[in-house]
């Protein structure tokens, strides 16, 4: 049996394991998948102790995929951009770190719901670790643009430059964001989570495809994009199958069918 998992904390309410657990039927690729709760401050021992079980990789989700980047002895691109680390792949005495986040966010808007990117206007909302995960897979699909808003212009700008020489990025304060509309709206903040709408002018909305990284529950972000006339209103379940699915063909080769998964989580 090939032993894999999912590191975090708080971990009981991840879907991970029902997800790679229908992969591996798909595929006939057998395997154990196990939720993973490490104390914090002891990411790197308890990896170690699980690489020492026989792990032949596992995933990571908050608080930990700062300290998986650190732990990894190699880097993918995706990983190196995003400057964090949510999939380990154990390769003989190689650690390799992948982050599949924007990989997942990428495949649902063109694979599932038939979103082109190519020449549009896209606005991400936020400048934290979850917008910094996904900005080179939508820059390799060649939005014509992509403005990063944040609440802290800095940082938005900070990313801006980081990422300029993989495309056109723009970087401002929420309260910049006027009423012309865009043509996708990304929600990477953590508004969600506490309750509130973003803070940005409601004629952006119009006509645009709104995409909340958050899964599960109705969100402020999606209320004010319905509200607001947006074209499209999704939440990030098909990001979660995505980016699990390109997790499990890093590991194994073998790619799952993840529409018949996301059919099954949505009931």
């Amino acid at each position: 049996m090939n032993l894999y998992g999912v590191f975090g904390n708080p971990i009981e309410h991840s879907l991970s394991p029902e997800i790679h657990s229908q992969f591996a039927k798909q595929t006939g690729y057998e395997i154990s998948y196990e939720k993973l709760l490490a104390p914090l401050g002891s990411f790197k021992s308890s990896a170690d102790d699980f690489i020492e079980n026989g792990a032949m990789g596992f995933n990571v989700t908050v608080p930990f995929k700062i300290d998986a980047f650190n732990y990894a002895s190699e880097l993918t691109t995706n990983a190196q951009s995003a400057g964090a680390v949510n999939t380990i792949k154990v390769s003989k005495d190689k650690i390799i770190g992948e982050n599949t986040d924007g990989i997942g966010l990428v495949n649902d808007l063109t694979d599932n719901l038939g979103i082109n990117i190519q020449g549009k206007i896209v606005l991400v909302l936020g400048a934290g670790g979850a917008t910094q995960g996904i900005l080179l897979p939508l820059l390799n699909n060649n939005p014509r643009r992509i403005m990063i808003a944040n609440r802290t212009k800095s940082k938005a700008k900070k990313l801006k430059h980081k990422f300029a020489k993989y495309g056109t990025t723009c970087g401002f304060s929420l309260d910049e964001i006027k009423h012309e509309p865009v043509d996708i709206i990304i929600n990477a903040t953590s508004a969600s989570l506490d309750g509130s709408a973003p803070n940005i002018a409601s004629g952006a909305a119009k006509g645009a495809i709104c995409y909340d990284l958050m899964y599960g529950k109705q969100t402020p972000f999606m209320s004010w994009a319905q509200e607001n006339k947006a074209e499209m209103v999704i939440d990030g379940l098909g990001m979660l199958v995505e980016q699990a699915a390109a997790a499990f063909t890093f590991w194994t080769g073998k790619k799952p069918d993840t529409k018949k998964v996301l059919e099954r989580l949505r009931g």
